[in-house]
């Protein structure tokens, strides 16, 4: 789909209008370009997934002390850890996963995830979206220009109505010390793309949300007038590009007034609903609260969650203490977090229609440095994926006898969002435009087929 500053064709500011547009145009009426681009890139197949959910280690997690243990390897590779069976036939993982063990036939694994980003933020970024950043700096920093957030290609492709947010993140943003990472915020976009944030500890037990609680004094019918003012804020914005800054903010707050007059928004945020056994199931912590709001967000119908695991690098960022550090918390909070959201997904009869997976910035050095710590490693990691089109107990890929690097079937993130936008739907080479008007794929990567369902 070619792009276009002509506001005439489509009534969506950027789009040139080509005979290709004027024809969509003549032919769908007032549909939207969102709405067009959402008809074109689902035509011909119907998604396996309606939801999905990103947990995120910001930090990067170690590939061998997670997914990929190496149990022959030397020890200054192998680590402390030992390698334990699982139910599928052939995978070990560690020892410190023993519910996930339990669960392998539940989620695949790709092990030979690799990219060349050793930062963080830059490492994260390529996680996140699937784009190489074009510099790999300590120092980068998240701008208008990057490209967008999944969870913000679905919320600016799928434009139907709905009583919940179409993306959600929580419970932090995340960010490199001062450096707020790209990848995280809808980017070129716009701000109107951005995810609903909730910012709080969902293992508070004050946790609520206030963007759903009226201020006091202030109506729901004041609320409504507000939403139909900015309505016609947002048409006003559309004369010319010195209100598009009004117009992406004007959009987002809102979205977040539609959530206080929203009964569904506020039973799927309300996680104090949950049973108490079901909360221990998950774990009494921030992560484990927030990957059971996940499943609550997606059961309500939000089309894309992220749970960040940290607000920083420290969660997975074991240059010191890998092995206390991770037998400690980082492998039990693990644990009972995802298989806790994988048998729940399967008993509520929404892991067919949900995708599920873990990831972060890098995986880490196969050679145990003199700090007992593993280093930043992008060369090869690990991502867990399923559901929503992926059977359980497959593998892609495999790294080499010490973790180093992909010996089979390398994959890259790209390849990772271009199966999680087929699977949701999306044709990967769906084209979005950048500040600039250029036209990018909302994925630059090959779907991973082996891992798909015979039909997906």
């Amino acid at each position: 789909m070619s792009s276009s500053a002509d506001q005439s064709c489509t009534g969506f500011r950027r789009l040139r209008c080509t005979r290709r547009t004027a024809l969509q145009a003549g032919t769908f009426g007032a549909l939207s370009l969102p709405q067009l681009l959402q008809a074109e890139a689902s035509a011909g197949r119907a998604a396996t997934a309606k939801s999905a959910i990103l947990l995120f280690q910001f930090g990067g997690a170690s590939h061998i002390d997670t997914f990929d243990p190496k149990p022959d390897a030397p020890a200054e590779i192998r680590g402390e850890f030992q390698a334990i069976p699982t139910t599928v036939a052939g995978r070990q993982i560690c020892e410190h996963l023993p519910k996930l063990a339990r669960l392998a036939d539940r989620y695949a694994l790709v092990r030979s995830v690799h990219h060349k980003s050793s930062s963080h933020n830059p490492g994260a970024y390529v996680a996140l979206t699937g784009r190489e950043s074009l510099i790999d700096i300590v120092t980068l920093n998240a701008s208008a220009n990057d490209f967008p957030h999944p969870g913000s290609i679905v919320d600016y492709l799928d434009q139907t109505p709905r009583s919940v947010p179409t993306s959600v993140s929580l419970p932090t943003m995340i960010a490199d010390g001062p450096f707020r990472t790209p990848g995280e915020f809808a980017g070129f976009l716009g701000k109107r793309h951005d995810p609903i944030w909730v910012l709080k500890d969902p293992n508070a037990t004050s946790f609520h949300v206030n963007e759903l609680k009226l201020p006091a004094g202030v109506s729901v019918e004041r609320i409504r007038d507000r939403r139909q003012a900015l309505a016609g804020l947002n048409q006003l914005s559309q004369m010319g590009d010195a209100f598009e800054a009004v117009q992406g903010l004007s959009e987002y707050q809102g979205r977040a007034i539609d959530l206080v007059t929203s009964t569904a928004a506020q039973q799927a945020f309300d996680i104090h609903q949950e049973p108490a056994a079901v909360r221990d199931r998950y774990g009494r912590n921030r992560y484990g609260q927030s990957v059971l709001l996940a499943r609550r967000l997606v059961e309500a119908g939000v089309r894309f969650v992220t749970v960040y695991y940290s607000a920083g690098i420290s969660g997975w960022d074991t240059h010191k203490q890998n092995f206390s550090t991770l037998k400690d918390s980082r492998l039990p909070e693990t644990d009972l977090a995802v298989s806790a959201l994988l048998t729940d997904l399967q008993d509520r009869g929404l892991l067919d229609s949900t995708l599920v997976y873990w990831t972060g910035d890098f995986g880490r050095t196969p050679k145990i440095n003199a700090d007992a710590g593993r280093d930043h490693w992008p060369a090869c990691g690990t991502v867990l994926m399923a559901g929503g089109g992926i059977p359980g107990g497959r593998d892609y890929g495999k790294s080499d006898p010490t973790g180093a690097y992909p010996a089979d079937d390398p994959a890259t993130p790209g390849d990772i969002t271009a199966t999680l936008f087929h699977c949701l739907g999306f044709d990967p080479h769906t084209e979005i435009y950048d500040q600039l008007n250029r036209p990018m794929p909302i994925s630059n990567g090959q779907i991973l087929r082996p891992l798909l369902a015979s039909s997906a």
